[in-house]
């Protein structure tokens, strides 16, 4: 029985992808702390938001590549199936769309 963290057939899409992930988001890691820093030593406040700026669009470039991939293996892999494992995939996929575009 699969759920909404299962995938539909095989590893997760980004499996393939996932050491380049991880350097990106480790790279991510290294900015907030770069941002922790400059709250810490009072820099400009302009500064900052200019490096909270670099950092949301790089998280949101990690979202759109593991929504990317996501659709291309998990969502098609159910619709190949079809039945609720499709309708509950695209449900699933529709709401991630819904929240990156509210963040």
């Amino acid at each position: 029985m699969t759920d909404a963290s299962t995938p539909a057939a095989g590893p997760h899409g980004y499996i393939q992808e996932k050491d380049a992930y991880l350097k990106r988001l480790r790279r991510i890691e290294g900015q907030v702390r770069g941002l922790q820093r400059m709250v810490e030593e009072e820099q400009y406040c302009i500064d900052i938001l200019t490096q909270v700026s670099a950092v949301t669009k790089a998280l949101q470039s990690v979202a759109l590549g593991l929504l990317e991939d996501h659709l291309g293996h998990c969502v098609v892999a159910a619709a190949t199936t079809g039945g609720e494992e499709a309708d509950a995939k695209v449900r699933e996929a529709a709401d991630a769309i819904a929240r990156l575009v509210r963040s």
